[in-house]
């Protein structure tokens, strides 16, 4: 991922104040997309743009089937705030499929949307960081009509081992939710990845990741490879 500094002119009352503004662009490739323990297409390519200044961050990722061009495509768009640890944010995440047919992007009727809103809170505690994500809007509705407010909570916990850099999560959903194929509380995440730097050059190295997904709702195991640019 290329980051690229600016520097940016903040006006306030009396003089102005200067605010560094911080821009990254960059791109996953992925042996299969899994999300939160969820199986949503075979490999992809996920591109991500994204601009933080003084707390806040605005950033746009998406996913597009490489060898599957029918996978659904998506495309998010985050907002978010941290400070000293904590984080606030929504996201609006949307699919080429969905009650939606045409998959027209512009359509955000009750109910005939391919958007769907959420909202999320966390905390970093530098060992370890847990964060609640909750639905609020959009195509997340029960088989009653009833919207279901599907959410997800996740307890990461990064280390070093080896050579490489691992990460293990636990993510759990807590309640009934048609997003998640759950019937009440369920474990749908268990994760362990490393990732490192493979060194290709003396001045170029490439990062690869590689880890394992458990989702024992759905009785199923995925190994994923990933190459970040």
């Amino acid at each position: 991922m290329k980051k690229i500094a600016l520097v940016a002119l903040v006006m306030t009352v009396g003089a102005p104040v200067c605010a560094e503004v911080e821009t990254t662009v960059g791109a996953d490739v992925v042996s299969r997309y899994i999300w939160r323990g969820c199986d949503l297409g075979e490999a992809a390519i996920q591109p991500s743009l994204g601009v933080s200044a003084a707390g806040f961050d605005l950033s746009l990722w998406g996913s597009t089937g490489i060898v599957r061009f029918a996978d659904t495509k998506e495309f998010d768009i985050t907002l978010s705030y941290s400070l000293a640890g904590a984080s606030l944010g929504v996201t609006d995440y949307w699919f080429s499929v969905g009650p939606e047919p045409e998959g027209r992007y512009f359509r955000y009727d009750e109910k005939a949307t391919n958007h769907v809103f959420e909202a999320f809170a966390g905390y970093d505690f530098g060992f370890a960081s847990i964060t609640w994500n909750t639905n609020f809007a959009g195509n997340d509705y029960k088989a009653n009509g009833d919207f279901a407010f599907s959410s997800y909570c996740e307890l990461s916990a990064p280390f070093s081992a080896g050579g490489a850099d691992w990460t293990a999560t636990l993510g759990v959903v807590p309640f009934e939710s048609p997003l998640y194929g759950t019937d009440g509380f369920a474990v749908t995440n268990i994760s362990l990845t490393a990732a490192k730097s493979l060194e290709i050059t003396d001045s170029f190295s490439l990062p690869i990741s590689a880890g394992v997904t458990l989702n024992p709702c759905s009785e199923m195991a995925y190994f994923v490879f990933g190459i970040s640019f």
